[in-house]
């Protein structure tokens, strides 16, 4: 077989894998600048792959490791080598995102984003308390008083502090939860006490659906009322779309604090559901200084249309991350290619 002729890779099988080499050759490493302080980052690092269809992006986040973000590549060469299924809408309905800001930031963040319909609240951030995270809702339930409201812990509770915190965040009125303890477990459990007690908070599986060996488990274990979809953590577009229609729950797409590269993928997922019954959390290019291309994807009254991206080779160069970074990139994306095609890691 010659060098550069895609490969099945073992574990998603759907995927033409091209040649590491390819992929390298390909490659443009970016560090973007950040509005405010997201997942306890001010830059957000990405290596964006311009393939024959179009391009993919490829940033799982430092901390992962290969195996896990072998998913994000296989999604990032979906994008760019494979092409996006086909479309059942055009526009998709998005929900503005605010970070884990003093309530006094609320409405500066919230202007970044212009018109919208619903709002994803970040809670339960380390060496912040209920407090901080009531003030912060009030202040966007004062500033959009018809708005849904969804917050996400990112598993930053236990039981008894997700009950006590989704009790008392209620009253303002929360269209659901999203993964408010780290385990499926504990999510079952936070779930049936909220149903016990008269709560009417509706719980939304994230992590324990992207980061889980079976992201079907949270269905099966009836941990949740609906389940949050990430393209590049999932493996792709195809494959998001795959889990969502064997877990039998409704389904909100969002992002992995991409750029407009990833967020257009995000769009292919929202794009192809048979049912799209919530806002996508795919406005997060808001929280960017800058974006890597000239006409990014960011809501305009509340909705995306979907279109396709194009990177900017002005702008890849404004940004593009240090050396050492660059190779830092380069050389997880050769192990990770490793990992997708062989299940190991290079010698």
């Amino acid at each position: 077989m010659p060098a550069d002729a895609p490969r099945q890779p073992r574990n998603l099988p759907s995927v033409n894998l091209p040649s590491v080499e390819q992929l390298v050759a390909s490659a443009h490493v970016v560090s973007l600048p950040m509005r405010v302080k997201f997942r306890g980052i001010t830059q957000r690092e990405a290596l964006l792959l311009d393939g024959p269809l179009g391009w993919g992006e490829f940033c799982p986040f430092p901390e992962y490791g290969d195996a896990e973000a072998s998913r994000w590549l296989a999604s990032a060469v979906e994008a760019g080598w494979q092409g996006f299924p086909p479309a059942l809408r055009s526009v998709i309905p998005v929900n503005a995102t605010v970070p884990a800001v003093p309530a006094d930031r609320v409405p500066d963040v919230l202007a970044r984003f212009g018109r919208v319909d619903a709002v994803k609240i970040k809670v339960a951030e380390r060496g912040q308390t209920l407090d901080d995270d009531a003030a912060r809702v009030a202040a966007v339930r004062s500033a959009l008083p018809d708005a849904a409201i969804r917050v996400d812990a990112n598993g930053g509770w236990d039981v008894p502090a997700a009950v006590e915190a989704l009790t008392r965040l209620s009253a303002v009125g929360l269209e659901y939860a999203e993964q408010p303890v780290p385990d499926i477990e504990g999510l079952a459990e936070v779930r049936r006490r909220l149903r016990d007690a008269g709560v009417p908070v509706l719980i939304a599986a994230d992590e324990s659906v992207r980061k889980e060996e079976d992201p079907l488990r949270v269905a099966r274990a009836g941990a949740a009322d609906l389940i949050v979809v990430k393209v590049a953590p999932l493996g792709g577009v195809r494959r998001a779309l795959d889990i969502v229609a064997q877990a039998g729950l409704p389904a909100v797409v969002s992002s992995a604090l991409d750029t407009s590269v990833g967020i257009r993928a995000g769009m292919a997922l929202a794009a192809a559901l048979p049912e799209l019954p919530y806002a996508c959390g795919l406005g997060t290019v808001s929280l960017f200084e800058q974006d890597i291309t000239l006409d990014p994807l960011v809501a305009d009254d509340g909705a995306i249309r979907v279109r396709d991206v194009t990177a900017d080779a002005g702008l890849l160069e404004r940004y593009a991350a240090p050396a050492d970074r660059r190779d830092w990139w380069l050389d997880r994306l050769r192990r990770v290619h490793a990992v997708l095609f062989t299940g190991s890691s290079p010698a």
